[in-house]
This record gives structure tokens, C-alpha cells and sequence, in this order.
């Protein structure tokens, strides 16, 4: 199967390797992978900071860049859970609706996309050790996951996975929120970083990069020894 890659802006500039080891996995579940130079963001941080209008034509551009027939992964809940959600309120009655209507079926957060779209969960991973899932808003809330990223996680060869204590609560940063609302920011991930120590953990792995670099700089303020994975990172490991 062909597939085009979406990047996450902030995965682009701060966290390369999560990308390149997105299309590793993709790879190594048989599909080939295009990647769109032209692509920047899918227009979640301006809408989500109120600026509508500017919103809407990185969103045409995100359109723009996404025309064609092949399905789109991300490793990105929050993305791909704007894209399905909240395009639709940008481009109501406008002529971009019919294209929207189409592109919201081809949009796939990875796990999804894995599991539920090649159901292709096996891949030869490896990484000893015990480590917590954490379900982002946007991957349960907005992508309706929950199993999917748990089922490859059981495929892991030397993972340990284990539940912790309030595992559906929000981590804290939830994008500008994280900005406007630093006290409860922080406060919200110190919780969730408590919660994932006391199940003697060694690491937190998630399918949102931002819930994890939100939660990884609490827990080095903190001098937590506890280390953050993107699921990507993890399925990548070992081979």
C-alpha cells in the first residue's frame, strides 16, 4: 500500500528520529511510504489559540498538500484527531466541504492505521524492561483509541506493560493551555509522572510526542529517571 506521511511540526524541528522511525514501521509492515516536502502543519496550534482565519489557510494548504488518493498516517493523535474533528467547522459551507468529506476517511493515526487498517501487529521489536501506556486526549477522546496502541505494545519482545493509576487523565498540556495555565499545566503532569513511578515503570510510552515532551520535562525537573517513548520509537527498537 502506498501512504503519505504527515509530519507533525513540532516532531519535524524537535524530535526527527520519531519520524524516521515512523516510516521504518511503515516500511517493515509492507508499505511505501511518500513523504510531501511542501507539507508544514495541520493548522491545530492557531486554531486552538483562537485565530481562526489563519487557521483556516494553513488548513487549505494542509488540503492543498493532501489532494490525492493515498492514505495519510501520522504518528500524531492530536492531528489527526484535529483533521477528522474540527476541519469541518473551517470549511463549512464552502467548496473545500466535498474534498473535507473524503480526506476525513483517508486520515489514520499510526496504532489505527496498523491495527485496525493493515492489521499488521507484529514487527520484530524488542525492549526489555517495564513500561506504562499513556492515552492521550486526542487518541481516546478525538481517534477513539484505546486497544490499538496496547495490542502492539503486547508484541514487543521484553516488554513488560502495566496500568497505572488514572491512566485516562489528562497529562496537563493540551497545546497554549500548557502556556496560559502553567500552574495547573504542571501540576496535572507531576500527577500523571507520580502515577507512572509508582508502578516501578522505566518507561512511558504514548502515541502524542507532545504529551510525552510535556511529561518528560516535568519528570527531569523532577530528577525522575523514567523515560519517555513514542510508540513509533518503541516498534522501531531492536531490529
Amino acid at each position: 500500500m502506498d501512504v503519505q506521511l504527515f509530519v507533525p511540526c513540532f516532531m519535524d524541528q524537535l524530535y526527527p528520529d520519531t519520524a524516521f522511525n515512523t516510516i521504518k514501521v511503515l516500511e517493515k509492515a509492507g508499505c511505501r511510504v511518500r513523504y510531501n516536502e511542501n507539507q508544514t502543519c495541520c493548522g491545530q496550534p492557531a486554531f486552538n489559540a483562537g485565530f481562526r482565519d489563519e487557521a483556516r489557510a494553513v488548513c487549505a494548504k494542509f488540503l492543498k498538500d493532501f489532494s490525492g488518493n493515498e492514505i495519510i498516517v501520522t504518528p500524531s493523535a492530536s492531528c489527526a484527531g484535529f483533521i477528522r474533528n474540527y476541519y469541518s467547522l473551517l470549511f463549512e459551507n464552502s467548496a473545500s466541504n466535498n474534498d473535507l468529506r473524503y480526506l476525513k476517511q483517508q486520515v489514520f493515526e499510526l496504532s489505527d492505521f496498523l491495527v485496525n487498517k493493515i492489521r499488521v501487529t507484529e514487527f520484530g521489536a524488542s525492549l526489555p524492561g517495564k513500561a506504562v501506556y499513556h492515552d492521550s486526549c486526542a487518541g481516546l477522546r478525538e481517534c477513539g483509541i484505546k486497544q490499538e496502541p496496547r495490542t502492539l505494545l503486547a508484541g514487543v519482545s521484553g516488554l513488560e506493560l502495566v496500568e497505572m493509576n488514572d491512566v485516562e487523565t489528562c497529562c496537563g498540556f493540551g497545546g497554549t493551555f500548557a502556556v496560559k495555565f502553567e500552574p495547573i499545566s504542571i501540576a496535572m503532569g507531576e500527577q500523571k509522572a507520580q502515577n507512572a513511578v509508582d508502578t516501578g515503570a522505566e518507561y512511558l510510552i504514548s502515541t502524542d510526542m507532545s504529551c510525552l515532551m510535556h511529561i518528560q520535562g516535568v519528570m527531569d525537573n523532577k530528577g525522575i529517571p523514567l523515560k519517555s517513548m513514542h510508540l513509533a520509537d518503541v516498534l522501531a527498537s531492536g531490529y
